[in-house]
């Protein structure tokens, strides 16, 4: 019985979290491989797999209105998973999750996660050449096209066949480890002992009357390659960061060329070489004067990341539970191209209702736009460079191709604000020519 100063206990819903969200989509993204030939489940399809309501359904997706529990049970079984305690929320996961949400759009896409776009054949050439000994992989793109997510599938291969692996990104190296090439190699041989959780045996094996890259190379040759019974991947990540220091440039990618060589010399210390795999990232073309014999950027197996076509663009809509056609993603497209992040950025924030197609396009450069803090990043970037401002400058405000010094017109690609047309460099898309336009123009008129 209830009193007048009680009340009945109300059942509260419940909203999936961004992981539970993440888990359920590529469960059910592999499922749609396995069991649909590839394509994406109907809302009819999905609601006869789950025994669950198209009303329920659209709720689940939203992730805005709550759902009952058992609900959401039914949803996990359905694609052979179980509900944990972090896979919903008895809050708005909205008001409290969006820093996660913008990590991962930020950053790396995790290797479970179904937004992953993979660029047929990249993907498979990749995970075939790792295997092979003495193996080298140069990924090139400009920055936040993918490039460390790419690196990351590889070493999941990798481990999958067998291997051991190291990650090192050279942007970690002080400018003090850059302009000696000693405490350089002596620091990626440190780091790579480190990860191997081998004792540091670099005053055993550093002698230095034979000079760095002998040291270097003897290091790995006869201690770290010969302590492993398997074979190890070792990535580098910003390599570019190596271009700024021409004292050291040519000696290490000269080392890491010879290391590549090595496996193929057939003779007594070639089994030992073809243990090491490379895996080499960077985010533009070369633009030091390097050695041709030395050089490691005319070597191995070049991936060089496209933008997303409007196919994979369409195919990612799907993924973020969006009824789009070809003439809405040529409309976004046509503003940020194929931009992997400026894509993903557009997709989580209109699939989560914070906007729409036509308002996005109409405030993205606006200081309200979702793309303002990634802009003013950008350009705080290039204010610091007055070399690089004039260049962009020159580039967006032609109507043109403009022709650059090397060095401005690959800096400016590697943060991907331009590329080739014929023989000159135009913006990369409409949303770099709008804002920054703007920007150099008000910019300009302030000088005056």
């Amino acid at each position: 019985m209830i009193t007048r100063n009680q009340s009945p206990k109300r059942k509260r819903g419940v909203i999936l979290t961004l992981q539970g969200w993440e888990r359920l989509q590529a469960a059910k993204y592999q499922s749609e491989i396995l069991d649909n030939s590839g394509n994406p489940y109907t809302q009819q399809e999905l609601s006869e797999r789950t025994n669950l309501s198209h009303n329920t359904l659209i709720k689940i997706h939203k992730r805005k209105l709550p759902v009952d529990k058992q609900s959401l049970e039914c949803y996990f079984r359905a694609f052979n998973l179980t509900l944990s305690n972090y896979d919903y929320t008895k809050s708005n996961p909205l008001e409290k999750q969006e820093t996660g949400v913008q990590f991962t759009l930020t950053g790396q896409i995790p290797l479970n996660s179904p937004f992953y776009i993979q660029r047929h054949p990249i993907e498979q050439m990749a995970y075939e050449t790792i295997v092979e000994p003495g193996a080298l992989i140069r990924i090139k793109a400009p920055k936040q096209m993918g490039k460390t997510s790419l690196m990351a599938r590889i070493l999941q291969q990798a481990r999958a066949e067998g291997c051991k692996t190291v990650t090192l990104s050279l942007q970690l190296a002080d400018a003090k480890v850059l302009t000696d090439l000693t405490r350089f190699l002596q620091w990626i041989c440190a780091i790579v002992t480190r990860s191997l959780e081998l004792p540091n045996q670099l005053g055993e094996h550093w002698n230095d009357i034979f000079g760095a890259n002998y040291n270097c190379t003897d290091y790995f040759e006869n201690y770290l390659l010969a302590n492993i019974d398997c074979p190890l991947v070792l990535a580098l990540d910003e390599v570019d960061t190596v271009f700024n220091y021409p004292e050291i440039a040519n000696d290490f990618f000269g080392l890491i060329r010879c290391w590549h060589e090595k496996a193929k010399y057939g003779d007594i210390h070639s089994p030992v070489w073809q243990k090491l795999r490379l895996v080499v990232v960077h985010s533009t073309e070369v633009y030091i004067p390097l050695n041709v014999i030395q050089s490691l950027f005319n070597m191995g197996l070049l991936v060089d990341l496209p933008e997303f076509t409007s196919e994979q663009v369409l195919s990612l809509t799907s993924r973020y539970q969006l009824d789009w056609t070809y003439q809405q993603v040529e409309k976004l497209m046509g503003l940020i191209g194929g931009n992997p992040y400026l894509v993903q950025l557009a997709l989580h924030h209109i699939s989560s209702e914070y906007m729409t197609l036509e308002e996005l396009l109409e405030t993205a450069v606006a200081e309200t736009g979702i793309y303002q803090n990634y802009l003013q990043r950008l350009l705080w970037q290039l204010q610091k460079y007055p070399e690089l401002m004039g260049s962009l400058t020159q580039v967006v405000m032609s109507q043109t191709p403009v022709e650059l010094g090397l060095v401005e017109g690959f800096k400016l690609h590697s943060l991907g604000l331009v590329r080739r047309q014929h023989q000159g460099w135009i913006p990369n898309c409409n949303l770099y020519s709008q804002y920054f336009r703007d920007c150099l123009g008000r910019l300009q008129l302030l000088a005056v």
